[in-house]
């Protein structure tokens, strides 16, 4: 069956899921870590992601983010690509890392939001890698010990689910955590993976119901949320602006090339000047952040491999209004 395509706007909830190749250990030590939790960091702090709840596990992780105006393509891309290559690097490893492309469920907020910010964060307990509720307060690798403050995460998002729990902080930490305490006893929840109204009423069994009372509904897997958010979501999309259009690479290389006053042959030498390190920046950034072109169709053109394309686009996206400006004004004149 083929696989369909990925649902996205602006200021989405979206659930997503990353997998080790063939069940490969996507985190072998803290420093495989630390390294992918500060480029989910520098996303959220980018403005490309809201992040409500994380947990890494040793062969897959769990995000629960809201996109910004990027698309969650670009920033997943960022993230994944970025973090393969140094992760190859670092272990003497080739080949691919993750298992086909992550997994998104589109989310409704309302009952769904506090729901799955308990459970992902229980997800250590549940895999037995953290022994108890106790320690995971402190467990460094979720998002449960910024949200108690026991390990500091000023990017992540912890006011919008603590407010919804209390009108002071110390209350609100007293009562989430008995919420998730409350969590413990429901083991894994199938009905929390998407599915639209399957899930959201209780399976097949309920589908089934409503279809025997002739009731409408609407169902889609990529979505978790009800009849009425499903159909709605997926007109919003409908009706979602297309992307930006293809640039001839030739074209994008010469008009950023224009911008900082070099030449395009100077790109790919050794040079390291201001220009010619803005130039790279806002190439990368502009071919693989904002376009969703591949990054290894670049390198060549900037004299690099294409595992320095990530942290160059990274660097490109701190001005990245700049370069979208160009970009615009390229396609109306």
């Amino acid at each position: 069956m083929p696989r369909q395509p990925r649902l996205d706007a602006s200021e989405t909830l979206h659930h997503v899921m990353v997998r080790g190749i063939e069940r490969t250990v996507l985190f072998r030590d803290d420093t495989d870590r630390t390294d992918f939790v500060a480029r989910l960091a520098h996303l959220a702090e980018a403005g490309a992601l809201t992040v409500y709840a994380w947990a890494l596990l040793p062969n897959h992780a769990h995000l629960l983010v809201r996109t910004g105006q990027r698309p969650l393509l670009r920033s997943m891309r960022s993230l994944l690509t970025g973090y393969a290559g140094a992760f190859n690097r670092r272990h003497h490893r080739i080949g691919h890392l993750f298992h086909n492309r992550y997994k998104s469920i589109v989310v409704e907020e309302e009952p769904y939001l506090l729901e799955l910010v308990r459970y992902l964060h229980l997800n250590p307990v549940r895999a037995k890698i953290v022994p108890d509720r106790r320690k995971l307060d402190r467990y460094p690798w979720t998002g449960q010990s910024a949200l108690l403050g026991t390990v500091p995460r000023p990017w992540q998002e912890t006011a919008t689910i603590l407010r919804q729990f209390g009108s002071t902080r110390r209350r609100a930490v007293a009562a989430y955590h008995a919420f998730v305490a409350a969590g413990l006893s429901a083991g894994r929840r199938p009905d929390l993976q998407g599915g639209g109204l399957l899930r959201s009423h209780g399976g097949w069994a309920g589908v089934t119901a409503l279809r025997r009372e002739r009731e409408a509904y609407q169902g889609d897997e990529r979505i978790l949320g009800s009849s009425t958010f499903v159909e709605g979501y997926r007109r919003a999309v409908a009706a979602v602006s297309p992307p930006p259009a293809r640039v001839p690479l030739e074209t994008l290389l010469t008009s950023v090339c224009r911008h900082v006053g070099i030449g395009p042959t100077a790109l790919a030498g050794s040079g390291r000047t201001p220009a010619l390190v803005r130039a790279r920046a806002g190439l990368a950034y502009l071919w693989v952040d904002f376009l969703g072109c591949s990054g290894r169709a670049l390198a060549p053109a900037l004299g690099v491999h294409p595992s320095a394309i990530p942290k160059a686009a990274r660097r490109g996206a701190a001005t990245a209004a700049e370069w979208q400006r160009l970009l615009t004004r390229r396609e109306e004149s």
